[in-house]
C-alpha cells in the first residue's frame, strides 16, 4: 500500500532524515521541517519503504505538498 507523505502548514525543511530505499517503521522520522523556530518530525504511519523524497534541506513546503512516497 502507497502512503504519501504531505506537509500539514507552511514550514521550511531543516533536514532530510531517510533516503530512497530506506525500510522505514511506524513512528521513524523522514524529515524535519521548521516552522516560527520549532522543529516538526514527519513521520511514518504504515511501515514501508521510501520511493521517494521530494524535498532537500533549505526547501519552502506548503499545506498539501508532497513530501515523500513510501511503498
Amino acid at each position: 500500500m502507497e502512503q504519501t507523505l504531505r506537509a500539514e502548514m507552511v514550514a521550511s525543511v531543516h533536514s532530510v532524515v531517510a533516503r530512497v530505499g530506506d525500510a522505514v517503521v511506524v513512528g521513524d522520522t523522514i524529515v524535519i521541517l521548521e516552522s516560527m523556530k520549532m522543529e516538526i518530525p514527519v513521520v511514518v504511519e504504515i511501515a514501508g519503504t521510501v520511493s521517494e523524497i521530494s524535498v532537500a534541506p533549505g526547501d519552502v513546503v506548503r499545506e498539501g505538498d508532497v513530501i515523500a512516497i513510501l511503498l
